[in-house]
């Protein structure tokens, strides 16, 4: 945890929308509505950054949607502006989520000039009929060229997504994706379990997917091969090669204080939580002055912040250290500790040197386990104070 801040901003336009996707996007849009929604965003920031105010950032993560759809030249603007209300750090990590059909030079140029400093590209499979499966718009060939065009023209500190359960895969085509996205040599690769979200054209249609087993072999199969090919795994989902960790989500984790601007954008600023509307237009008509666009907030209680900090933290590979826990809210660990114990002998948790942590199998069932950590908090069990 540090006394900065994160910022991210929603761009909800794409050019499709995938088959699987449930988050606050549209494929209905012109330059009007783009122009519109930018002029928003930079009237939001200016009316959280006031004058006068000392507020340093340092990181910044621009998702979606797809905001390579939203072009260059906007992106830039947005940064400028936020330029002109804060602080960035020096280092600060400055990232923009792109498509490959939505990627070419021009792009990246820009993109450059503006600061950008690493770039997350959803990539999902390297076999192009599982991409047209689920409703991608770009083939393979295409990402490759989309990564070669981002390291000579923008940045190599480059994220590559993928999606493990996907209908019709194979392990064998799985490890072949697996292999295909490591010979591109991003610095940092995300491997996340297809979800049928309610009400997606996926949801609707009930495809057959790979069973829990197989889905389940695939990530423990993942984890090998990338620890092999030099991503070590950080998180659930997440691998890097050493120093490319995501430090705008690693913000999430360590429930540090970040900002969200735009539709649907969620905020954890001073032990708040909350969030804006997800309809576009009526976030554009709230920004201008003529409707409230707060969906949701909430002050999270001490204790619920606690639970919330070991849910956040025990998704990561660096787990809970004792003692840090206690500098930070105060309260022993130990009734955590006595919790997780079974699960060391079941081999989900390793304790090294007073730092609890799940193993990769211990992640395909950190749900189960964390509800069960959480029940502290539903009982009688107080959150020992060290005397």
């Amino acid at each position: 945890m540090n006394g900065n801040l994160g910022v991210y901003f929603h761009i909800p336009f794409c050019r499709a929308k995938c088959a699987y996707c449930d988050f606050c996007s549209t494929s209905q849009w012109d330059d009007k509505k783009m122009d519109a929604y930018l002029e928003a965003l930079i009237r939001q920031l200016g009316d959280f950054f006031l004058p006068g105010g000392s507020y340093t950032v340092d990181t910044v993560y621009i998702g979606g949607g797809t905001p390579s759809v939203f072009g260059g030249k906007r992106l830039a603007k947005l940064l400028k502006a936020l330029n002109k209300r804060v602080s960035l750090t020096r280092t600060c990590e400055i990232t923009v989520e792109v498509n490959p059909e939505s990627a070419d030079k021009a792009l990246f140029k820009q993109l450059k000039s503006a600061g950008v400093n690493r770039i997350s590209m959803g990539v999902q499979t390297a076999d192009d009929g599982q991409l047209k499966r689920i409703g991608r718009i770009h083939d393979f060939e295409k990402a490759k060229e989309a990564v070669a065009l981002c390291k000579q023209y923008c940045t190599d500190n480059l994220s590559l997504d993928l999606i493990y359960g996907l209908p019709g895969q194979t392990m064998e085509s799985w490890l072949q994706s697996v292999e295909a996205i490591c010979a591109l040599e991003p610095k940092h690769i995300s491997c996340y379990a297809l979800k049928l979200e309610e009400g997606t054209p996926l949801w609707r249609e009930n495809p057959v997917l790979p069973d829990d087993d197989l889905q389940a072999d695939m990530y423990l199969a993942a984890v090998s091969k990338l620890a092999e090919k030099g991503y070590a795994q950080y998180e659930i989902s997440n691998f890097a090669q050493r120093g490319f960790r995501s430090r705008h989500n690693s913000r999430y984790w360590d429930l540090s204080d970040y900002l969200g601007f735009g539709c649907a954008a969620h905020s954890f600023y001073g032990g708040k939580r909350f969030s804006f509307t997800s309809d576009i237009d009526a976030y554009i008509k709230g920004m201008n002055g003529n409707a409230p666009i707060v969906e949701d907030a909430d002050e999270l209680a001490f204790d619920d912040r606690v639970g919330e900090y070991v849910m956040l933290a025990l998704r990561t590979c660096d787990g809970i250290d004792e003692n840090a826990f206690y500098s930070r809210w105060k309260r022993e660990f130990t009734p955590f500790a006595n919790r997780l114990e079974p699960y060391i002998r079941s081999g989900h948790v390793k304790q090294d040197a007073g730092r609890w942590h799940l193993t990769p199998a211990g992640f395909l069932v950190s749900n189960s386990i964390i509800s069960d950590l959480l029940l502290i908090q539903d009982s009688s069990e107080p959150l020992a104070k060290r005397r």
